[in-house]
């Protein structure tokens, strides 16, 4: 089974996530989508398989979002991708992909919906907020 994540190791959510991955008893391929930016035909793939538009994953904290303009509803899907593509900080993190469905993971616990493993016990996130997962089998 496989379990990728699209990862920043600056966010705190993707950091989470991350962890939760890990304490569900997989072994993540982690893509640090900053230095290994999807290309056109994966991110577009990604999406759809989020059943999300492009502007949903649009990331406007600590991005040139602003400074792009990329708030004008004018802009196409097409273009959008086009700037996430030259900006990958533009793309919102931790994208999760499971043979369970994909998902951006935010919040963080939103992945526990498409882990094989979902119930693990108590994970506490770096805020030290817990999350009870319900207790299952570790592998």
């Amino acid at each position: 089974m496989t379990v990728t994540i699209y990862h920043n190791p600056a966010c705190g959510t993707s950091r989470n996530t991350l962890a939760m991955i890990r304490q569900s008893g997989e072994t993540p391929i982690v893509v640090e989508y900053l230095n290994e930016p999807p290309d056109r035909e994966r991110l577009v793939a990604l999406i759809r398989a989020m059943d999300m538009p492009v502007r949903a994953l649009l990331r406007e904290k600590g991005t040139p979002y602003a400074e792009l303009g990329l708030a004008d509803p004018a802009w196409s899907d097409d273009a959008l991708l086009d700037f996430m593509l030259e900006h990958p900080i533009l793309i919102n993190r931790p994208i999760v992909e499971t043979p369970k469905g994909t998902r951006l993971c935010r919040p963080s616990e939103r992945v526990l919906e498409i882990l094989p493993n979902p119930h693990f016990g108590r994970f506490t996130k770096e805020d030290g907020e817990v999350i009870e997962t319900g207790e299952g089998e570790r592998k």
